[in-house]
């Protein structure tokens, strides 16, 4: 008894570490895109949603090197279906609704979408292996080369000139030690996810790709959730859109892709992911839906997300339960 309570201690410093830490960088790599001149969607997502994606790396990296890369799978999958329905849901709560009416958000949501399903159908043979990673690999620089490929869709002139985010060596060495300091913490939060999720794993025999799907999928969202509903609040909506979409993209291709070039993710028996699975492919098909039919999601809508999140957390457990 005495171990559960030392590793949901565990557990929970090393989550709010990741939270923490994620919305530590925000603000130093914030500053720094600033000075580029960059859209707040491209801002959004380049940057910050990069930030919020560093625990799923870590993560990925220390199931690794423990061996056990499934968790890293069920990171990915169980925070994508988060971030597509109750980020979503929350953002457009707190916004009262959330628009999405331009070119460049209505193309990306294509390829967000197209991604989010991706790694699920190239493990449908049992292995995510090298070739696969590469592949994921390559779509992100594929995404990142047609959002660069037109100026029109990364420049913007901040209140007609350029902003100097960056004023003097002292700051940007500031800022540069604050996002060192900040990968410390997120390196230390994942190593003890990591561990405590092995121990919850074997005490109530649980497998790792469930426990990476419903509880290490959430703590990792929890950074773009908090940045999400922050940037609702202020009705900073592009910043909302490129961390949604990057927070999707990012871990389903880079993280996942790493991960099999490093340590091929083996899963030969998939029925744990088969109701993670169904839940992702729902949410990501109503998440392209209520966009392109009224190019928003209104709050009806998000409230019917969440509560398809709160299906699938039912759902899940209820598995368990009769397993």
């Amino acid at each position: 008894m005495i171990m559960i309570i030392i590793h949901i201690l565990i557990f929970l410093i090393s989550v709010f570490l990741l939270f923490w830490s994620g919305s530590f960088l925000i603000g130093a790599l914030l500053r720094i895109a600033k000075f580029l001149c960059w859209r707040e969607f491209v801002v959004a997502f380049i940057i910050i949603a990069f930030a919020a994606t560093l625990p799923n790396f870590f993560v990925g990296i220390s199931s690794v090197i423990h061996k056990i890369p499934q968790l890293s799978f069920g990171d990915v999958v169980g925070g994508n279906v988060v971030d597509l329905t109750l980020t979503v849901a929350l953002a457009a709560f707190v916004a009262n609704g959330l628009p999405a009416g331009s070119r460049l958000a209505q193309g990306s949501s294509i390829f967000t979408i197209f991604i989010a399903l991706l790694p699920l159908f190239l493990i449908y043979d049992g292995t995510l292996g090298r070739g696969d990673g590469i592949l994921l690999i390559a779509s992100f620089f594929i995404y990142l080369l047609w959002l660069f490929s037109k100026k029109e869709r990364f420049g913007k002139i901040y209140n007609g000139e350029k902003i100097e985010a960056i004023k003097g060596s002292k700051i940007f060495l500031y800022d540069i030690g604050k996002i060192i300091l900040g990968l410390g913490f997120l390196l230390l939060g994942a190593e003890g996810i990591v561990r405590s999720a092995r121990f919850f794993a074997v005490t109530f025999n649980l497998s790792l790709p469930l426990i990476g799907i419903l509880v290490v999928g959430l703590g990792n969202s929890l950074p773009e959730i908090y940045f999400s509903i922050i940037s609702a609040r202020k009705g900073q909506t592009w910043l909302l859109l490129g961390d949604l979409m990057g927070s999707i993209i990012t871990p389903a291709t880079l993280v996942l892709g790493i991960v099999a070039l490093l340590r091929p993710i083996e899963i030969p028996d998939f029925s744990p992911f088969v109701i993670a699975r169904f839940f992702l492919i729902l949410s990501a098909l109503f998440f392209f839906f209520f966009l392109k039919t009224h190019q928003k999601i209104s709050r009806k809508e998000a409230f019917f997300l969440l509560l398809l999140y709160v299906a699938f957390v039912l759902t899940e457990l209820l598995r368990v339960w009769l397993k």
